[in-house]
């Protein structure tokens, strides 16, 4: 077993900040926080996501819907599905996020 410290937090774009939490041979783990009012652009990337939202709400686009998914959430995103995300309350959105395989930097933050 590995033992891994929490890696520095970035802000990815404005208003997302993402910090690594572990990342092995096929899966990695992500902390999130997504600040009132910032939106995560749609994008897609062939990793497998699955969250958890531990506090406040997100609002996803998927497919043309919404969807909020609220603290004690939890949710999957299909490799290659398009998506976005809102935080439209007015306390940050903050959660975990397991991509398989390992995605240590996203797609979007370039």
């Amino acid at each position: 077993m590995e033992r891994v410290q929490l890696g520095a937090e970035t802000e990815a774009i404005s208003g997302i900040h993402l910090a690594q939490l572990a990342a092995g041979e096929r899966v990695s783990v992500q902390h999130f926080r997504v600040d009132p009012g910032a939106t995560v652009p749609e994008h897609d990337h062939h990793h497998e996501q699955a969250g958890f939202v531990y506090e406040g709400a997100l609002t996803f686009r998927t497919d043309g819907e919404e969807t909020v998914v609220r603290a004690g959430d939890s949710y999957v995103l299909a490799g290659g599905e398009p998506h976005a995300a809102e935080n439209r309350g007015d306390v940050p959105a903050r959660g975990i996020d397991v991509f398989g395989p390992p995605r240590p930097d996203p797609d979007w933050a370039e």
